[in-house]
């Protein structure tokens, strides 16, 4: 299949003459049209020259680490931050984001020759920093199933985040990984009426089938904390939304929870608006009047989830979970570990988004820097 001449594909194919790629560390790709299961999706096979990303230090991130196997994201997420990362490979947010997935095929093999190398240290490596490990394609790819095998067999620590059911495949795995190093998941449930899941992420697993995900993970051994990620305004923020979450989280042995409200950077606020726009036209005055032009949500509307989901856990469940949970880094709302030297306890949001929320004057370099987390 031919690139859309309207859109060319900022990458080399396979059989193709023409620009050297946008990434250097990856070489030519080749399409491969999903069938069966997979029938809508397009895979974009590349060898990676590299895995392992190093995140700059000037990027504010609670990690230094990441692999993403993939691209783009069948979950169709109307809300993910992820989304102009495709614009940066000449393809479109919407739906080319959530059909086209660009498929690093060599990543384990690649992860295995670089944690061999004298010059890699044993450091956290975070997963999910941007698309899903766990989504559609791990189920036909199986890399992130593979390349958790290659770090517990070099037992280099590692956090994951996902809203997929399907790392219970890897139950076993991540057991085993559990037993020889540190290893944190996160599993993000923003809500869980239906009504609203089925609106907002359509791709991924039901909520109530993530929240038993996270009890089946914690009673193996495997500490899973929840984010209740990313909260709606007008569609799942009201208080018993909120609470009704937390407490089902909370019964499930969930480790940690917390609560981060939706927000809506450039790119990502032009298709989520639009979204809205189709979907939800009475709800648009609302976000227009809560964003303004701020990314962000009042600190108020913020403080307000966090402290429902505080009402929640204190004095039991998460939180006694949590003090008993084996030592550790915090758990950042990037659903990752803050692996920085003298990391902070504070809880602003440590994700990439925060961090240029915090340093507006490094804004535009922290934008492109974070095309590194890829």
């Amino acid at each position: 299949m031919a690139p859309d001449p309207r859109q060319p594909l900022r990458w080399k194919l396979a059989d193709q003459d023409g620009p050297v790629a946008l990434f250097p560390d990856e070489t030519a790709l080749e399409r491969h049209v999903g069938t069966g299961e997979y029938r809508g999706l397009e895979f974009l096979h590349v060898n990676a020259r590299s895995i392992i990303n190093t995140v700059p230090a000037s990027s504010g991130m609670p990690f230094r680490h990441t692999i993403n196997a993939y691209r783009g994201c069948s979950h169709a997420c109307s809300y993910c931050f992820a989304r102009p990362t495709h614009d940066y490979l000449g393809l479109g947010v919407g739906e080319d984001f959530e059909t086209k997935i660009v498929v690093k095929v060599n990543a384990v093999e690649r992860l295995r020759a670089e944690l061999r190398s004298s010059r890699w240290g044993g450091e956290h490596i975070a997963m999910g920093t941007n698309t899903d490990p766990y989504q559609a394609a791990e189920g036909k790819y199986h890399l992130t199933g593979g390349i958790i095998g290659v770090l517990s067999e070099a037992r280099n620590p590692f956090s994951i985040l996902t809203k997929s059911t399907l790392v219970l495949r890897d139950l076993k795995a991540l057991t085993v990984a559990a037993g020889r190093t540190a290893v944190h998941l996160n599993v993000s449930i923003g809500t869980l009426d239906r009504d609203v899941w089925r609106l907002t992420e359509p791709g991924t697993p039901p909520p109530d089938k993530r929240v038993e995900a996270v009890r089946r993970l914690n009673e193996a051994g495997i500490p899973c904390g929840v984010l209740v990620a990313p909260v709606l305004p007008g569609l799942s923020d009201a208080d018993d939304q909120v609470r009704q979450v937390a407490e089902a989280c909370r019964d499930a042995g969930a480790i940690s929870i917390s609560a981060v409200a939706l927000h809506l950077r450039p790119g990502v606020r032009e298709h989520f608006m639009g979204w809205l726009g189709r979907n939800r036209p009475d709800l648009v005055p609302l976000y227009e009047k809560r964003f303004g032009r701020r990314a962000y949500q009042p600190k108020a509307d913020q403080a307000r989830l966090s402290a429902l989901v505080a009402s929640v856990t204190r004095g039991s469940g998460a939180a006694a979970v949590a003090r008993r949970a084996r030592p550790g880094p915090r758990i950042t709302t990037t659903g990752h570990p803050d692996t920085r030297p003298g990391g902070t306890d504070d809880d602003r949001g440590d994700g990439p988004e925060s961090a240029m929320a915090r340093h507006p004057a490094g804004a535009h370099r922290r934008q492109s820097e974070q095309l590194r987390l890829l």
